[in-house]
């Protein structure tokens, strides 16, 4: 069942890949993750992106990933694959291996490395989308691509058939007041920055493609709840309450090491970061740690 721009809304848990002692992904710690954020109430899960080290997988475990995922959210959620290459050819595959694995959509950044004008960077979404069985969602993360989707850009690329949506992971929210302004009324906005989620509702965001929610599904749902209900104080507040935490899920010291800490200390194994990747220090786990039982957890380490 694949979706469209309605249905790319709330918030949206961008999910770790978990491996075991060895290295290897694991199946029943990705279950026991995918089962912990829909019980937490976020709406859908994202597989594969940064936060789920897609670099450092192969085809054949993102597409793993994703499965497995997708069995787990059959009937409650719904799965969006990061299928992001930096060939179009490499793209395609990993579109069409997500489809197969039963993913609703597809999420994709720009290549990477190469530096490439615009009119290739339209053609390389465009070419996957007619390719793909499934829609697809634009994925602007500049700092980490090096090739960024300005304004007018994703404008053009709104109207590519199957472009449904758009994660914009930009530390310039002016950008995404103006991209909401652009395409708000075709494609489904969402920011891909925690600590902006409340600010991004308030100028159109239709949701969060959030790190966070891995870990805390439950209070950044509370945001979206409250905001839905024009409870803005209450929005708001919660919003601030969960910044102490968020704050290390931005980009320094990385956010998957963080991501995969936290779930630790909450009981859910989530295994190391894949190399090089860093581990974190003993302050910044000191620093989660404490974030965490700000908000009432129980810390197991």
């Amino acid at each position: 069942m694949s979706m469209t721009a309605l249905d790319l809304r709330g918030v949206i848990a961008a999910i770790v890949t978990p491996f075991d002692a060895r290295d290897r992904l694991d199946e029943a710690a990705t279950r026991r993750i995918t089962r912990h954020v829909l019980d937490g109430g976020a709406n859908a899960v994202m597989t594969c992106g940064g936060t789920g080290e897609f670099p450092h997988l192969s085809r054949q475990e993102r597409a793993k990933v994703t499965r497995i995922v997708a069995e787990e959210t059959a009937g409650q959620g719904r799965v969006i694959a990061g299928t992001a290459a930096c060939s179009t050819r490499e793209a395609i595959e990993l579109t069409l291996d997500a489809a197969k694995a039963g993913a609703a959509a597809a999420i994709l950044t720009p290549p990477f490395y190469f530096h490439l004008p615009g009119r290739a960077l339209f053609e390389h979404f465009a070419a996957v989308a007619r390719e793909s069985p499934i829609p697809i969602v634009l994925y602007n993360n500049p700092l980490y691509t090096g090739n960024s989707l300005p304004p007018a850009l994703l404008a053009e690329m709104a109207q590519i058939d199957k472009v449904i949506g758009l994660k914009q992971s930009d530390s310039d929210l002016g950008r995404l007041v103006e991209v909401i302004r652009r395409v708000g009324d075709r494609i489904s906005v969402s920011t891909g920055i925690d600590s902006q989620f409340y600010a991004s509702l308030c100028v159109g965001a239709r949701g969060i493609f959030s790190t966070a929610a891995c870990v805390i599904p439950r209070e950044m749902a509370a945001i979206y709840q409250a905001f839905c209900a024009q409870d803005h104080r209450s929005a708001l507040g919660a919003h601030q309450r969960v910044q102490g935490l968020n704050r290390f899920f931005e980009y320094d010291p990385g956010y998957v090491a963080p991501c995969k800490e936290a779930l630790e200390m909450l009981g859910l194994s989530a295994g190391k970061a894949r190399k090089p990747l860093p581990d974190l220090t003993a302050e910044e786990r000191n620093g989660i740690r404490a974030a965490l039982r700000d908000l009432g957890y129980e810390v197991r380490k």
